[in-house]
């Protein structure tokens, strides 16, 4: 390069800028799942959770906020899914296989439904584990963070 062009690029460099999980402001937020499709309460909470909507998003940091989910057990699903589609598990010993389905599960647990979408969108990871705690989901009306005064999602 010659030295009037490389005199030039000395001055506009820029250096990427690195959240530090420490320096992260936290804020909580609560999402009504009565009425809405299962899979758009799953990606407005993971989004929360990661912190993508941020400025200061770093993909190897947990910049998230917290999220608490109400009114789980009245979330929707599409089509025949709710008779059709079926959660399998396997304990790993002979015969441990268990299966249910959409309906089963949401009258037996209905936070399970929302905390397994959610967990598929997450990394697979240590970073994972650690945004997937701040996710707190609830069957009901009530919850018990109301003291950290939660916005509510839109």
């Amino acid at each position: 390069m010659t030295g009037q062009y490389c005199r030039f690029l000395k001055f506009i460099r820029m250096k990427t800028y690195s959240a530090k999980s420490t320096e992260v402001a936290r804020d909580w937020w609560v999402i009504d799942a009565a009425g809405q499709h299962l899979g758009h309460v799953a990606v407005k909470a993971a989004n929360l959770l990661r912190g993508k909507g941020k400025k200061i998003f770093t993909p190897h940091v947990d910049t998230g906020d917290f999220v608490v989910v109400i009114n789980a057990g009245k979330v929707r699903i599409g089509g025949k899914k709710e008779i059709q589609k079926t959660y399998m598990s396997f304990s790993g010993y002979v015969g441990g296989h268990k299966s249910e389905t959409f309906r089963d599960r949401r009258e037996r647990r209905p936070e399970l439904l929302i905390e397994r979408a959610v967990r598929g969108m997450i990394p697979h990871n240590r970073l994972g584990s650690a945004v997937y705690r701040k996710l707190k989901v609830y069957g009901g009306e009530e919850h018990p963070h109301s003291a950290q005064n939660p916005k509510v999602v839109a």
